[in-house]
């Protein structure tokens, strides 16, 4: 049986910071253990590679038919392997706004403000434009300028900008509204994902032990206390015990998944199952919080856009070979290039809708292969009424969880993407974007609530964030405390985007190795 100071169950955004920076105490035994491949080939670094890595790298989920949706089920892609959703997400990089976490210090989680957490967040960061009141410069994570964005994506902003929306180069600094080129997690023109800012550097340490491959099953729980988990590798099962405890960074579907298999959770639910009840939780796997997003396309006779022709393959293609010579070029696109955040609702503390624009025409995820050229815009709501649930779809650690994100079941969510999707469709009115002569794909009258609702519920889905099912609070009801300790059970952390208590107000990457930088610290404390 091995034995180990801290062993740490997932190696995703959250995962690899919290092992990476335990691991930098050379004193200190830790272990990662991950389910999936190290995800170090050159699809996962390349970025234009992004839309085909549905293999092994990807977990690709499906939520329980959702009546906000016309009864359809929803596709939930997430990471799987080192680097977690870093190592297939589209490398956006974006923390949320101020109010965000003035919110979660006002519901409780003390010590979670925005003053609070941006030096975590610049610790974690080294941005290529050097270091300032908002940027760290020598952290492990790189975040760089977009050189080589399709000439599309900068018409984007520009057409924005004649709308008088304003425009930015920063979306991360004190006030995050505006539309611009996105900044990415990309070191000289490859991803740079979580395992490759906090693990890759270490590997080889004697004092850090990766394993990949492997099924964490259970945590192991004796005394009211977690001593360690068990795992499966191949046919094989064992326990690997934790002397100081384990840290939990599955995401925001599996960790919940993980606590109510070992007994922690809510207790009907998990006698229906066969479990013993070591903690009766309910909030386990409540409160799931998503961004539901609708994707408008539009067709253009241009062949500047990505596409699916003759010419648009040879472009890829050269691309390709490009970058795999010089890691430059058109390959390096994280396919949602620029963007903005915008409030479209009276009474938002903060924007409520982020746009996300793709020199591409997308269906179904990119799933579907569209022919021709094109362009589509993202529209999201940024802080959704709707809540939702992860539950045990069985009670064997192989199977899927149950994921029902309860999309659009607050009308709210649907007055905001409504408008969303209008401001959507002005901004590609803007002379910059009608150069392209675009069709619309998916023609609707917007100006009738009914007919645009239906097209709504009938092609909108997540653009990926979600969060919630283990929240942070300062009540005896959360799962873990402003330290991110468990409550119910000793030893035990969680260290991902479960803990969120609110959904950010954007991509959830950084705010995930944000949170498992915090983590490292809250454990080491307590290990000394």
């Amino acid at each position: 049986m091995d034995a180990f100071d801290i062993v740490v169950v997932g190696g995703g955004s959250g995962g690899s910071a919290v092992a990476g920076r335990l691991a930098e105490d050379r004193t200190r035994t830790v272990c990662l253990l991950e389910a999936g491949p190290r995800n170090n080939d050159w699809r996962v670094r390349t970025p234009g590679m992004m839309p085909f890595l549905r293999g092994s790298q990807n977990y690709r989920y499906e939520t329980v038919p959702q009546k906000g949706l016309n009864g359809r089920s929803g596709y939930q892609p997430r990471g799987r392997g080192l680097g977690g959703s870093s190592a297939i997400n589209a490398m956006i990089y974006i923390r949320g706004n101020r109010w965000d976490y003035d919110n979660w210090a006002a519901l409780g989680c003390d010590g979670w403000s925005y003053d609070d957490v941006l030096p975590w967040f610049k610790r974690s960061e080294h941005n290529v434009r050097g270091a300032d009141e908002f940027h760290g410069g020598s952290g492990p994570l790189w975040v760089s300028d977009q050189l080589w964005p399709n000439p599309a994506s900068r018409h984007f902003v520009e057409a924005a900008e004649s709308l008088q929306l304003p425009t930015t180069r920063d979306f991360n600094d004190d006030r995050q509204a505006g539309f611009g080129i996105y900044q990415v997690t990309q070191k000289h023109g490859e991803r740079w994902s979580a395992s490759r800012a906090y693990i890759e550097p270490k590997r080889g340490q004697d004092n850090l032990d990766i394993r990949s491959g492997v099924l964490v099953e259970k945590l192991v729980i004796e005394d009211g206390r977690v001593t360690g988990v068990q795992i499966k590798r191949g046919f094989r099962r064992e326990v690997i015990k934790a002397r100081g405890g384990v840290v939990l960074s599955a995401g925001a579907f599996n960790s919940p998944q993980i606590l109510m298999l070992s007994g922690i959770g809510p207790a009907d639910h998990l006698r229906e199952h066969g479990i013993d009840v070591v903690d009766d939780r309910p909030a386990v796997g409540s409160d799931l919080q998503d961004h539901i997003d609708y994707v408008s396309s539009w067709e253009t006779d241009s062949r500047i856009p990505i596409g699916d022709s003759r010419e648009g393959s040879m472009r890829m293609l050269k691309g390709m070979l490009e970058h795999r010579r010089h890691q430059t070029g058109v390959m390096t696109t994280p396919y949602a290039e620029s963007g903005g955040f915008w409030t479209v609702m009276d009474g938002a503390p903060a924007p409520d809708v982020q746009w996300h624009f793709v020199p591409a025409m997308l269906e179904d995820h990119g799933r579907e292969k569209v022919k021709g050229h094109g362009f589509s815009l993202h529209a999201c709501v940024l802080r959704p009424e709707s809540r939702g649930t992860v539950r045990l779809a069985s009670n064997r650690a192989k199977d899927a969880p149950a994921i029902d994100p309860n999309f659009l079941a607050e009308e709210r969510d649907m007055e905001t993407l409504r408008a969303g999707v209008r401001l959507s469709h002005r901004i590609v009115e803007g002379e910059a974007l009608q150069r392209y002569r675009p069709r619309n794909r998916h023609p609707v009258d917007l100006n009738d609530d009914a007919a645009l609702d239906e097209m709504i519920r009938s092609r909108a889905d997540t653009v990926y964030h979600p969060v919630g099912t283990c929240r942070m609070g300062a009540d005896a009801d959360s799962v873990v405390d402003p330290k991110l300790k468990a409550r119910g059970v000793d030893g035990l952390w969680i260290a991902d985007a479960s803990i969120m208590p609110r959904l950010i107000s954007g991509n959830t990457n950084a705010p995930c190795m944000m949170i498992g930088e915090r983590c490292a610290e809250f454990v080491a404390l307590a290990l000394n």
